[in-house]
């Protein structure tokens, strides 16, 4: 472990200083294209308002046009007009025969063009200590000026397992997303299922009489429930951001509304999207609904100092309360900024 002394400072002779904080802009989706696909390629202006925008250079992307893939990224970064949109990418696994091509290709290339690097498969802090150095290498060549932040994919039982050490690994690191797919491989479950849940995965209730089978009712559960948690918790506790990973089933918009609201609730602050159709979902979802905001603003409203306790509609509010309302408050007034429909459908609301 390093030193806390040392802990901010660079890793190169001539890299930047590493953050310490990590932005948060608005990432409720990040939307996954291929930067090797042209016609992909061509519908990026259009999607210049989509929060996060990350050209994937792993999974999907055959091996052979491995190469053409990068090329392409590096040519959307320096040629195409993303507007407020962060761009991001997935290199490909630290273990692959590409990784280090990728990383050093895109930092010396337009590492001032990229906020963040997304890392499949991170098996515990080391993966983030051999990036974080060989980064901080590219950086100090590349002259670059402010640091490329890093975003964990938790997809192994090993990452999860020390995903603790993995969220305080680096500065650098920016978040983490649940990849269900191959987390599920890892982990030896038995569902070929992209995200979601799974009807064999359930709760029955107690039997009402001799035959065991009528009048049961049953549960679907979450696979992901207890994964998504200790993320969240993990994350929290380092002071970056998590994230719900893919849903697979792209026709399935209703159940993947469903996926995302639980991750949101649970503390995501988005999700990936892997189809246009899912960028609305996962922009309703983690934003704060008008009336949810105008509650939490009246709740601040009337705790004054934040101290005591008030009674509103019969409910008792009192300085725990408020915390939480200023969650609500403060993503808000951070997605109004920038989204001029949420901002109107607040005020219209009364929030």
């Amino acid at each position: 472990m390093r030193s806390p002394k040392d802990f901010f400072r660079p890793l190169a002779v001539g890299a930047p200083e590493p953050v310490r904080q990590i932005p948060l802009g608005p990432s409720r989706m990040i939307h996954f294209f291929d930067p090797g696909n042209e016609k992909m390629v061509a519908k990026l202006p259009g999607m210049a308002g989509t929060d996060v925008l990350l050209g994937n250079l792993e999974d999907a992307v055959a091996a052979d046009r491995k190469e053409a893939a990068r090329a392409g990224l590096v040519r959307v970064a320096r040629e195409v007009d993303l507007g407020e949109s962060q761009l991001w990418t997935r290199v490909n696994s630290l273990d692959s025969p590409w990784v280090l091509d990728d990383l050093v290709t895109l930092v010396t290339e337009v590492g001032d063009k990229l906020d963040v690097i997304m890392i499949p498969k991170v098996e515990g802090p080391e993966d983030i200590h051999y990036v974080d150095r060989l980064l901080a290498q590219l950086e100090a060549r590349a002259g670059l000026r402010w640091p490329l932040l890093v975003h964990a994919i938790l997809e192994t039982a090993s990452g999860v397992a020390r995903v603790e050490e993995i969220a305080t690994a680096s500065p650098r690191m920016q978040g983490i997303s649940l990849g269900p797919a191959d987390l599920a491989a890892s982990r030896r479950m038995k569902t070929t299922r992209v995200g979601g849940g799974h009807p064999g995965y359930l709760v029955r209730t107690d039997p009402v009489g001799e035959d065991l089978t009528a009048g049961r009712t049953t549960y679907q559960q979450d696979l992901w429930h207890y994964t998504v948690a200790r993320m969240v918790d993990a994350c929290a506790a380092a002071g970056i951001l998590p994230y719900y990973g893919p849903y697979g089933d792209i026709r399935d918009t209703v159940g993947c509304e469903d996926q995302f609201r639980n991750a949101y609730l649970l503390g995501c602050v988005g999700a990936w999207s892997l189809h246009p159709a899912q960028i609305a979902i996962a922009r309703k979802v983690f934003s704060p609904a008008p009336e949810e905001v105008a509650w939490a603003r009246r709740v601040l409203a009337a705790m004054g100092d934040g101290t005591g306790a008030v009674m509103l509609d019969g409910k008792m509010q009192d300085d725990a309360t408020v915390k939480q309302c200023q969650v609500v408050a403060s993503l808000a007034d951070e997605l109004a900024a920038r989204d001029p429909e949420l901002a109107e459908a607040y005020r219209g609301a009364g929030a």
